[in-house]
Order: C-alpha cells, then sequence, then structure tokens
C-alpha cells in the first residue's frame, strides 16, 4: 500500500492527511510538538475564526502578492467547501455580524478532536516529539525522537507542512523550511505578519488609553486606506486594520525609518460637515464634550491629537481637517514572536501547479511554509486547509498510473 509522510501536524498536515487516507494511502504524520494541532487550539481561544462570507472575488484578493498564485487553490477548497467539512465533524457554523465564519462551539478544541478521531479510525499514524532533519544519501527521511535517536522512514511521497515562523513555542518555527534552504531550495525570509507597530507615545497617553479601541477609523499608509479598528498599546497599535497593512507598513518602513500612519477618525463623513456639526455646539464647553456630542467621538480623540500637533486647532474647520487626518509616526513593527502569522517560506518558483518542489520530485509543500499571506478574519486558516487539500490530491496525481510516480 502507497505510505505517504506528512511533516507538520497542524491544519495544512492534517487535511493532507484526511485527503489521502479517505483516498486509501497509508498515512504517517510527524509532529515535533508534543502533541498536534497546537497552534489551532491557541487561535481557537478567542473563538475559532475558520473563513469569511464576503464575495469571493473580493476574499480572493486578500492573499496581495499571492493572490493570482492561490486563487487556483482556494478555488479547489472554497468556504462552502470549508463549511461542509466542518458540517462533517459535528462543528455546524454560524456567521457573525462582521462575516466572519465560526463553529457553533467557538473553540477548535471539539473540532480538532473529531477531526483527529476520525483520521486515527482510518489508520493514521500520529508520532509527536518527531523532527524532520531532512534526507538520508538513499533518499530515506531522517527524523529525530525526543530521545535523541535517528530514525529512518521510507515514503512513496512527502508533504511539508512545518508552518511558519511564528508561535514557535506552539511548533511553528521554520524549522522544516530552513532544513528545505540547507537543500538548495529558495526560501524568502521569514518575517512577522499581522502584528502590531511600534508608536512613541508619551507615558501619559499609555497611562490613560492603554488597551482602548479606536473604532469606525480608516488608516492609511501610503496609497492603501483600510477600514477597521486598532487598539492601542504600550508600545503603539495592534488589531484587524494594522494587520491589514502590514505588507503596505513592511514596504514603508524598509523605505523610510520612520513612516507616517494616518487615521482619519471619521471616515463616513467630510471635512466640511464635520466643522458644521463642532460649530453648533456651544463654545465654552470642553473640546473632549464638543466631539462627543457633535460627532460621537470618543474621549481619547483630544490626547491623541495632542500626540502629533504642538496646538490644538483653533477654528471648527482646522479642527475637522485634523480629525480626518491624525499623523502617527511609525518606528517600527513588533516581532515574530508577538507575530499571529508570518510571510515568507517556500519561494513559489520552486513548486509547480500542484505544490510539488520541482527540485524533489515526490515532495509536496502546503500552508505558511508557502510564501504567501493574509490578515486575520478568516483567511489564514482558508488558504492553509486549501493548501493542504492541494498537496493531498497533487501527491495523488504524482502517483497516479498517469502521473510522473509509481501507481
Amino acid at each position: 500500500m502507497t505510505h505517504i509522510a506528512i511533516v507538520g501536524g497542524g491544519p495544512a498536515g492534517l487535511m493532507a492527511a484526511d485527503r489521502l487516507s479517505r483516498a486509501g494511502c497509508t498515512v504517517t504524520v510527524h509532529d515535533r510538538m508534543p502533541s498536534m494541532g497546537r497552534k489551532l487550539l491557541m487561535a481557537g481561544r478567542g473563538g475559532l475564526n475558520l473563513t469569511h462570507a464576503e464575495p469571493w472575488d473580493r476574499f480572493t484578493l486578500r492573499y496581495g502578492a499571492a493572490a493570482d498564485r492561490l486563487r487556483p487553490t482556494l478555488d479547489g477548497f472554497d468556504r462552502d467547501a470549508l463549511v461542509q467539512w466542518s458540517q462533517d465533524l459535528g462543528q455546524p457554523t454560524f456567521t457573525g455580524p462582521s462575516d466572519r465564519i465560526f463553529p457553533v462551539a467557538m473553540k477548535a478544541s471539539p473540532l480538532l478532536r473529531a477531526w483527529l478521531g476520525q483520521l486515527a479510525a482510518r489508520s493514521v499514524t500520529f508520532r509527536t516529539r518527531s523532527t524532520f532533519l531532512g534526507w538520508d544519501a538513499n533518499g530515506a527521511l531522517r527524523f529525530r525522537a525526543a530521545d535523541g535517536s535517528i530514525s529512518l522512514e521510507a515514503a512513496d511521497a512527502v508533504v511539508l507542512a512545518g508552518g511558519g515562523a511564528s508561535w514557535a513555542r506552539l511548533g511553528s518555527d521554520g524549522s522544516v523550511a530552513a532544513v528545505l534552504a540547507e537543500d538548495g531550495i529558495a526560501i524568502e525570509p521569514f518575517t512577522a505578519a499581522n502584528v502590531g507597530v511600534d508608536i512613541p507615545w508619551t507615558e501619559t497617553f499609555i497611562s490613560r488609553f492603554a488597551g482602548q479601541p479606536l473604532k469606525g477609523c480608516a488608516f492609511t499608509v501610503g496609497n492603501q486606506r483600510v477600514r477597521g479598528e486598532a487598539v492601542i498599546t504600550r508600545y503603539g497599535l495592534e488589531g484587524g486594520a494594522i494587520y491589514a497593512l502590514g505588507p503596505a507598513l513592511r514596504t514603508a518602513l524598509a523605505r523610510d525609518a520612520t513612516p507616517r500612519l494616518w487615521i482619519d477618525l471619521r471616515p463616513d463623513m467630510k471635512a466640511d460637515a464635520l466643522a458644521a456639526r463642532i460649530l453648533e455646539t456651544p463654545a465654552h464647553q470642553s473640546l473632549s464634550n464638543r466631539l462627543r456630542k457633535a460627532v460621537s467621538l470618543p474621549p481619547l480623540t483630544v490626547p491623541l491629537l495632542r500626540e502629533h500637533l504642538s496646538t490644538l486647532p483653533a477654528t471648527p474647520a482646522a479642527l475637522a481637517t485634523a480629525l480626518k487626518g491624525v499623523a502617527l509616526t511609525v518606528t517600527g513593527r513588533q516581532s515574530l514572536d508577538r507575530a499571529i502569522s508570518s510571510a515568507g517560506g517556500v519561494r513559489w518558483s520552486e513548486v509547480d501547479a500542484h505544490l510539488m518542489l520541482t527540485a524533489r520530485p515526490g515532495v509536496f509543500c502546503a500552508g505558511e511554509m508557502l510564501d504567501w499571506e493574509a490578515p486575520t478574519g478568516g483567511y489564514l486558516l482558508q488558504a492553509t486547509l486549501a493548501t493542504g487539500v492541494a498537496a493531498a490530491e497533487g501527491v495523488l496525481a504524482w502517483l497516479s498510473p498517469t502521473g510522473q510516480g509509481s501507481p
């Protein structure tokens, strides 16, 4: 019987195991951690965001530079397929008010437990604390066990799904990609994605407003503008809108040591309408009260303006202009250790349309090991699972009588 080795017990590796075991293959999943799916469990602590309900054409554009390459893979395992897969595991879904799709149970643990149970029932073998080291001279896979012993494993095909380089303590440390780099495979260096930015707040501002949200705003870096929310932190800003601007922020920081992040506090109103509303409020009231009553802005608005203006605007028109363009200096981004996900990985030029390494026939890549990134909101898990499906189908095609490998 055909034996497939999978390196990585996260969503991409488990999905590849799912498809391959359904096709009758003998599958062994290796993971260097003590249990499978640890990063998935952590991601689901605040509610497991499976995917997103926005129009599919817009959805597939969320992957930026990798969108064209990922589109066929996403079409092969789209949102409807993901929702049905969750349903088949006994985890029905619902769509939240932000169009994010979650399992009704919200947590990842019931889904993962049911999934691992299904895989075990199809005789998938799980080997934990098993670290991938590469290949020996005869092409056998090399693994190091917890006790330091080295074992060899022959496989008809391999799926590498070792993850990116964020959340290393949960197993995703970039080590599998490093093995490939030693083997001559081109790897785009891993860097933080979906991570906060550093802004030099004053200590007074931090002490009063760290942890407070900025809601209903528009954030701009260069020519990219995103509507959404962010949260003020001691080091700067984090949250969905900041994560969505990740690639633009990286580019801006590479070009300029201190680029500007612009915030439009009332993107649904033009400056002249804002000015008219402010003018209607009694001038004897505090500016914070006037802004709260006139345009429903929170108490942090005036202190936020003071963070980037030496003096507050004296007229309603000037104040409205300031509210439409709060300019904050960005001095850096948080590290990979604090990132939700990573950018970088195996370059697309190294794999074919079936995600097989052209330099190593029979070896396929899936998940965050590949060079793509996406904002939070369900896009990460959708593409991770879809590449797992694509890699598995690539394996089956390669091993078929009409493929390049042996049946």
